[in-house]
């Protein structure tokens, strides 16, 4: 529970605990399984894009051709090379709710991967920088679409017990778009066209053709669904994935019912205008509030530093040389998805807040002993000092994983209802996009004007996490979405929610009894 802020309440975990003791695997069940293959090229695969970008931009600073091409861009310049990227995202970010609110799930990823696949046509044709810049903000532009979408589409076809794990895993596959990246541009830099730059470029619309290939064949959110009207449909999909385990069918009749109980409350409160839930009552504005400080802390937690200037750092304790920065970023990059996978498996099962802040005072520990040893190498200049630094370089990587790459996604689908849910990923979004413009803006000049010093900055802020984790994040582990949909509106709405529920579920089997009767009349 949280500190401050009113008492979250919670209902009877009724479908938790149906989902908690179904002894079947996800394996064992065919249709669930065949799913959650599709959802990787579907949904997961829209992370590999976000991964790609981040590591390909950070890698091109070590690539002489793209140096020599773009007339060795620094501090500013080079900065609006990268945060071009969240500029276009800020600009897409008001308009995704409404898309999502009338495509659907599925249709908003297509949209968000066409964009995608044009800009990266145009990162790869690019004749001069202004046509680089372009290209990036048109990247941008799609990003958020696709990432609103896929994480919660995740969510929401999931069944419950492997639900947090899968949207765990979307941020985990980051580090597969940025491995390949990697990889890639490590095996370009030495070559003296700018094919060692544009080949990078033209591979980042890879993983948004995945999505635009597979997407067709993936289902909707059921809970989209019945948002509109189409229940018939919703039912079928629940009870085709979610029907396979213990109990299967008491699950999916109270799946049901829960869901559509929920968006039927949720409906009597939603403001017209898409915005106005932001602000519309204390619990949403909790939500947004809280939506919007982690998509800042994502990334204002020292990670900007690693995802777009490793090479500039590593410069700062004696490596320049390209080659031994390029297998740097490479190796790095590899250990991140080594860790980050293993922990978005563990992390969901365990309490929330124990891993917000396990990861926050991890990396305020690795950024203090970085910053020690940083300083100590530019008073000595010597070799011995540098090593720490490559040390908790790597030591860096599973603290951060731990809380703001394996349960951001997960957290977020969480805390809130359907209705609001698009919004709440958008505005976490639109505080990422905030939050890695000024980064990708002022960390190369700051890294350029005070060197290690900067560093400090990170020390002093992270502390400032540990205590907003502490004094404001609320429980959410164990609980489906449902149950977790009006924690914060007080016991009186949730026992409303939960009288709909049951008199749903009355009258489905009212309705049951009826047609057992006829159809022993007909056979008599």
């Amino acid at each position: 529970m949280a500190i401050i802020g009113s008492k979250e309440h919670h209902v009877d975990p009724r479908l938790a605990n149906i989902a908690k003791a179904d002894t079947r695997r996800w394996y064992q069940k065919p249709n669930l399984r065949a799913l959650y293959l599709l959802l990787i090229p579907c949904a997961l695969g829209v992370e590999w894009t976000s991964g790609f970008d981040s590591s390909m931009m950070n890698s091109l600073q070590a690539v002489a051709s793209w140096v020599e091409y773009f007339d060795n861009p620094t501090e500013g310049r080079l900065g609006l090379l990268n945060a071009m990227y969240s500029l276009g995202a800020l600009m897409a970010i008001p308009f995704v709710p409404t898309l999502s609110q009338y495509l659907g799930r599925r249709w908003s990823i297509m949209v968000g991967s066409l964009i995608l696949v044009t800009g990266a046509g145009l990162q790869a044709g690019s004749r001069n920088s202004d046509m680089f810049l372009a290209s990036r903000w048109v990247l941008g532009f799609g990003i958020p679409l696709a990432i609103v979408n896929a994480s919660s589409l995740i969510g929401e076809l999931a069944y419950e017990k492997e639900r947090a794990t899968m949207t765990s895993l979307f941020s985990a596959s980051w580090h597969v778009g940025a491995i390949v990246a990697a990889g890639v541009t490590y095996g370009t830099f030495q070559m003296s066209s700018t094919w060692s730059w544009r080949l990078p470029s033209l591979l980042q619309l890879v993983p948004s053709l995945c999505q635009i290939c597979f997407i067709p064949f993936c289902p909707e959110s059921p809970r989209y669904l019945i948002s509109v009207d189409r229940a018939d449909e919703a039912y079928a999909i629940l009870q085709k994935y979610h029907g396979e385990g213990d109990n299967g069918e008491e699950f999916v009749r109270l799946e049901f019912a829960e869901i559509q109980s929920t968006i039927s409350q949720e409906k009597e409160t939603t403001k017209a205008f898409v915005w106005a839930d932001v602000y519309r009552d204390p619990p949403m504005r909790r939500r947004f509030l809280l939506a919007a400080i982690v998509g800042f802390f994502t990334q204002w937690s020292g990670n900007g530093l690693l995802s777009f200037y490793r090479c500039k750092i590593l410069n700062l304790v004696g490596i320049a040389d390209n080659r031994t920065v390029q297998k740097v970023i490479l190796s790095n990059t590899c250990w991140g998805l080594i860790n980050a996978v293993p922990i978005a498996i563990i992390a969901p099962r365990l309490r929330r807040r124990s891993m917000f802040l396990t990861c926050t005072i991890g990396t305020a520990v690795v950024y203090t002993v970085w910053t020690v040893a940083s300083a100590r190498f530019a008073i000595e200049n010597t070799a011995k000092a540098a090593i720490p630094v490559l040390v908790f370089i790597f030591v860096y990587s599973p603290f951060y994983n731990i809380g703001w790459n394996s349960l951001v996604y997960t957290y977020m689908v969480e805390i809130f209802p359907y209705q609001q849910r698009a919004k709440g990923i958008a505005v976490q979004q639109l505080t990422v996009r905030f939050a890695v413009f000024f980064n990708t803006y002022v960390n190369p000049v700051a890294l350029d004007r005070i060197g290690w010093k900067y560093y400090l900055v990170y020390c002093v802020w992270i502390l400032v996490e540990i205590a907003t984790v502490y004094l404001l994040f609320p429980e959410t582990y164990n609980r489906t979405l449902e149950e977790l949909s009006f924690m914060f509106e007080g016991k009186e709405v949730q026992d409303k929610v939960q009288n709909n529920v049951n008199k749903q579920l009355e009258l489905e089997q009212i309705e049951r009894n009826a047609t057992d009767v006829r159809t022993g009349e007909i056979e008599a």
